[in-house]
Parts: structure tokens; C-alpha cells; sequence
């Protein structure tokens, strides 16, 4: 039995067949490998991720008049960067052909690296003469960058998503940098793949395999989780599960008084 999470496809699909041809399963765990012989798939809907974000920044900037909006995506070699990307422009591209919305500029990261994201907003920036009122940012840690790059120029409170629920994004929401962010429960996605992989162990038929995702060669047998928007509305629902952040690291230094007008304090 093999539990795969590949760093690209290319190679990921290369340890799939190797294992497959020695008579071993594989389950993709979080990562989809494309073009692979994986026999099953266990991850989170991450077109749903994307499209909480792309909801989450539709409803960070109501009432705005034809906000300006800039996407960070993920690393173009990341299978569920594309997924992220392909929940969230359902959402937001209408918005930018109607004109509701305005386009500052669409670009992807390398790598995830938090450093080029830096510097890859900050030249959106330059370009946009500062003109951005919310940022689509596929992860926390994109996120994050944004709004370093924001505060940099004194252009605070704008609208930033993120994913992930990190510790880091989980405080920008309550200080009010970041509207929202996407929980995984990391516990109930590494249960998932382990059950599955003791069952297969055994020989035995799985249960709870209700999905398929095609991975550009074939259908993948999937258990697809669901995932979940926080804001600082909803913060508090979450606190005490095994994987979110707790009150105690949240709340810390100058972040107390905030901590509690939210109701984690």
C-alpha cells in the first residue's frame, strides 16, 4: 500500500506506475496526481475551497462600487492550485465581465513561495497606482503577503482571503486584515485515508467512496471531504478542533482586546 502525496505530477505519476506495476495500490492523499495510476483519491473538494474564497470576496466587498480586484493564485505546477482557481473564478469572473468588478491583474506564484508573492503584489501594486480594494489569495500564507505589501503603502483593511486557517490567518482576521479563510480539518482528511488504506490492506471492499475525479487519463475512485469559510463571525465554531488554532496562541501580545470583541476571549 502506498500513500502518495506527490510534489508534481511528473514525478508523483512516475512513483504511482513504478508502485502499480510491483502490484501495490496508491492513493493520491490531498494531491490529485494527472496522468497517473493512482487507485483512489483522498483530499478535500477543492474547487469548493476555491469557491468559498470567491464567495468570501464577493461578500467582503459589498457595497463597494466596481471594486478593484487582484488574484493571487497558487504554484501552476500544484494540481489543487488549479482547482482553487477554478472554484473561485466561477464566482468571480461573471463579477469581472459584467463589470461589476474591476481586474487589477491575475497571476500565479511559484513554488507557493510566500517571497514571491511579495514581490509579485507589490509590482500589481505599482502598476494599479495603488488602486486594489480586494485580493484574492489562494492561501493564508499569499494572503499574508498581500497584506504586508498593503500595510507597506498604508492601504489597510482591505479585503484579503486566504485558506488553510493557519494560526497567521486566523490572526489577520481578527485584527481585520483578512476577511475570511477555508478550513480543512487535517485530522478528518488523514482518518479518511487511513481507514481506507487498512481496508485495502485487508482486501476489503471500501465503503464510503461516493465520488470519481478524472485525472486527465482516468477516473479516480474519490473520498472528497467538505471544506468550510471562516470569518471572524464564525471563528469561535471552530475553536477546539484538534488541528485549528487555539484561543491561547490566537489571542496573544496585541491581539486581546480584538480577541474578545470576536468572542474568543
Amino acid at each position: 500500500m502506498l500513500l502518495l502525496v506527490n510534489l508534481d505530477s511528473g514525478s508523483g505519476a512516475a512513483i504511482a506506475a513504478n508502485a502499480k506495476s510491483q502490484g501495490v495500490k496508491v492513493i493520491d492523499y490531498d494531491r490529485l496526481t494527472l496522468n497517473g495510476e493512482s487507485d483512489y483519491y483522498v483530499s478535500f473538494d477543492n474547487e469548493q475551497v476555491g469557491k468559498l474564497q470567491g464567495e468570501g470576496i464577493v461578500s467582503c466587498l459589498e457595497g463597494e462600487s466596481k471594486p478593484a480586484v487582484a488574484v493571487l493564485n497558487g504554484s501552476p505546477t500544484d494540481n489543487n492550485a488549479t482547482l482553487f482557481k477554478k472554484g473561485y473564478d466561477s464566482v468571480i469572473n461573471p463579477k469581472f465581465k459584467s463589470g461589476e468588478f474591476t481586474e487589477v491583474a491575475d497571476q500565479s506564484v511559484p513554488d507557493w513561495d510566500n517571497q514571491k508573492a511579495l514581490t509579485i503584489f507589490e509590482q500589481m501594486l505599482q502598476k494599479a497606482n495603488n488602486k486594489v480594494d480586494g485580493v484574492v489569495a489562494a492561501n493564508d500564507g499569499l494572503g499574508n503577503a498581500a497584506i504586508s505589501a498593503l500595510k507597506a503603502r498604508k492601504l489597510e483593511q482591505i479585503p484579503v482571503t486566504g485558506q488553510d486557517a493557519t494560526l497567521q490567518g486566523i490572526q489577520n482576521i481578527v485584527n481585520g486584515d483578512q476577511c475570511m479563510t477555508v478550513y480543512k480539518a487535517i485530522k478528518k482528511e488523514a482518518d479518511a485515508a487511513a481507514a481506507l488504506a487498512i481496508t485495502l490492506a485487508k482486501g476489503d471492499e471500501p465503503t464510503g467512496v461516493s465520488d470519481s475525479v478524472n485525472n486527465e487519463k482516468k477516473d479516480v475512485p474519490a473520498i472528497l471531504l467538505d471544506p468550510v469559510a471562516v470569518t471572524k463571525d464564525n471563528i469561535k465554531q471552530y475553536i477546539g478542533e484538534p488541528d485549528f488554532p487555539k484561543v491561547a496562541e490566537i489571542c496573544a501580545g496585541k491581539l486581546a482586546t480584538k480577541c474578545k470583541a470576536a468572542g474568543l476571549s
